[in-house]
């Protein structure tokens, strides 16, 4: 792991590179425990295909991403590429890091706030965390409105409320790039917070959308079941994904013969 460590999986934009910061499941839980226990926030975020392609000519984007003190992988062709660099990490999807995250939250004393979706959402997905972790206190949950941007006077503004409800932990779902451009903010506006990106997963929590059963998942054929869910929005974002996938191939062979 010390190797992995000194050597993480780099996808480079120019002078910008973004690193997978953090490998595997074990690490990430222990950098989060240590994190939210002394109160040190974060903003962390999933890379994935979908993140590559709007990294490329993004240049906010790739920006807000330099900002990210944690970054895991999300999705399997992130997981192969990684393998094919040799330097490997595990898959760690932004949907999957809630509950266990709330469980920490709980262990730990952390209040938890929930941002994006709906309100409808956030209510359901508040009550399924709390049956799951009765000791879980949800300090705050704000469902911004259409058209909210992620940097102007509202978005301060909802951070100054998050940071009075005395949350240590904000699960923000808006998808890419407003969630990370949001967790970015968030870090700087209140530093004791850590701000996690979860895309769809207060969506598939409060069961307003359907998640890929397990069995697909496996298969890593998620995205076929989100496409076939959502043809006409997600097609041509998973052309677009397809397309640089060749690219990123010989990008990562050429990281395998370099160290650092």
């Amino acid at each position: 792991m010390s190797d992995i460590a000194t050597n993480p999986m780099v996808f480079a934009f120019g002078h910008t590179r973004i690193p997978v910061t953090t490998p595997s499941w074990d690490a990430l839980m222990n950098t989060l425990r240590d994190r939210l226990s002394r109160r040190a926030g974060f903003a962390l975020a999933t890379i994935n295909l979908d993140h590559l392609v709007k990294l490329r000519t993004d240049a906010a984007f790739r920006e807000v991403y330099a900002q990210q003190d944690i970054i895991v992988a999300d999705g399997n062709p992130i997981v192969w590429l990684s393998r094919l660099a040799g330097r490997p990490v595990e898959l760690i999807p932004g949907s999957d890091l809630i509950k266990p995250l709330a469980g920490l939250a709980a262990e730990l004393g952390v209040p938890v706030a929930l941002f994006g979706s709906s309100q409808e959402v956030l209510r359901e997905a508040a009550d399924a965390l709390r049956q799951k972790h009765p000791a879980l206190k949800i300090a705050s949950q704000i469902a911004p409105p259409m058209g909210f941007a992620p940097t102007g006077p509202d978005a301060q503004r909802m951070l100054a409320e998050i940071g009075a409800s005395g949350a240590g932990l904000c699960l923000v779902a808006m998808g890419a790039p407003k969630q990370e451009a949001f967790a970015a903010l968030g870090r700087q506006l209140v530093p004791e917070c850590g701000f996690v990106s979860i895309g769809a997963g207060l969506d598939f929590l409060g069961g307003t959308q359907r998640r890929a059963p397990k069995m697909v998942r496996m298969l890593a054929l998620e995205w076929v079941w989100r496409m076939m869910s959502d043809p006409r929005r997600l097609a041509l974002r998973y052309l677009r994904c397809a397309l640089i996938l060749p690219g990123q191939a010989v990008a990562a062979l050429q990281l395998r013969r370099v160290r650092g």
